[in-house]
């Protein structure tokens, strides 16, 4: 064991006294940490109001848009119409401040204030999943804490981004987090840069609340998790009937669902329709034809559900984009999508883009 060296110094040395010993061996400090000290979600108010089994039934989740007003506020009065729409339409459950919903966007108070405010309106007739992930362990405990503390049902949680870390550390921090509450694992490899592989999956399926994984790497994956007896929801528009009826997986949490709710919940309960499915694939891939949420939040907009108003960095869609989705709209049938007004085509100058908010 290393020694303490004594060393001059500027300052005047201070007389500790007979007891200080020059050569004393150094001791590291104690941990300060108790572990999971930090997490306050115990009380059986939380668990009898949410478990992990309520979530793995759920079929038809959608990704909800977060609205704007001009000044780049939220929209509650267009967003409140929007879940109701949902609602109405069969929708199960809502991820609040999710990629679509522009969590990434949104400051940690923003983002709480949504979830709760989405808890208190809407808790009692849909189950609201609050995306509370973070590339920070520290912030995804800390959000997760305030999520539940406001009163959502179950937390999304992606593995983190940009720094990414060993499969070990992926473990560590959902362990951390799944520890607090119902949890549902995301896997995009295209927007984190890493998969998570099913090992991953697997060792931390073994909490009890765990709920399951929104996948998106594809169905032989999806297929490789329902073989196993865990909960999958397709995380693509375009592959979720597929993986419904042939891959076993219990749905999907959609993006077109925000535009088409009626007809996603056709999709996903009705049974294998493979007409249907046909049918709205041109506006699936017209929904993605630029990275998500720029065409929903397009759409929204000529449809007259939302403000044309966009956070930065995201911007509408071309003109010619534009006038494609109103032929879409036209195609399906406009009473097949939300809201009530006349789907036009908007002008570049209809739409606002902030840049402070």
């Amino acid at each position: 064991m290393a020694t303490l060296k004594s060393y001059s110094m500027c300052s005047p040395r201070l007389n500790y006294g007979d007891s200080y010993k020059r050569n004393a061996k150094w001791r590291s400090p104690r941990a300060a940490v108790i572990p999971n000290f930090h997490l306050p979600m115990r009380s059986l108010e939380f668990k009898n109001r949410t478990s992990s089994e309520s979530i793995k039934s759920l079929k038809l989740i959608t990704a909800i848009k977060t609205p704007y007003l001009p000044d780049g506020r939220f929209d509650l009065e267009a967003y409140d119409d929007l879940v109701n729409m949902q609602i109405v339409n069969g929708v199960e459950g809502v991820i609040v401040g999710g990629t679509t919903g522009e969590g990434q966007l949104m400051s940690w108070d923003e983002h709480i204030m949504l979830i709760g405010h989405t808890v208190n309106c809407f808790g009692g007739s849909i189950k609201v999943i609050g995306n509370t992930g973070s590339n920070s362990t520290r912030e995804a405990i800390h959000a997760t804490e305030q999520g539940f503390a406001v009163g959502m049902h179950a937390a999304l949680h992606i593995n983190p981004y940009y720094g990414k870390t060993s499969l070990e550390g992926m473990v560590s921090h959902f362990e951390r987090v799944l520890s607090m509450g119902p949890t549902i694992i995301y896997n995009v490899p295209s927007r984190t840069g890493q998969d998570i592989p099913p090992r991953v999956i697997h060792t931390v399926a073994q909490s009890a609340n765990f709920a399951g994984v929104k996948e998106c790497t594809g169905n032989d994956r999806v297929e490789q998790y329902t073989e196993n007896g865990i909960v999958v929801w397709s995380g693509n528009d375009d592959e979720c009937h597929d993986a419904r009826w042939s891959h076993g997986a219990t749905g999907v949490m959609s993006v077109a669902s925000n535009l088409v709710p009626g007809l996603m919940r056709e999709l996903i309960f009705g049974g294998k329709n493979p007409s249907l499915n046909a049918k709205l694939m041109p506006l699936i891939k017209w929904l993605f034809h630029e990275p998500n949420p720029i065409g929903l939040n397009t759409a929204l907009a000529q449809l007259g559900v939302v403000r044309p108003v966009f956070r930065l960095p995201y911007v509408p869609l071309s003109l010619a984009k534009r006038v494609e989705f109103v032929n879409l709209v036209k195609e399906i049938g406009r009473e097949n999508f939300v809201g009530e007004k006349d789907v036009k085509v908007l002008d570049s100058d209809d739409f606002m883009l902030i840049d402070r908010y």
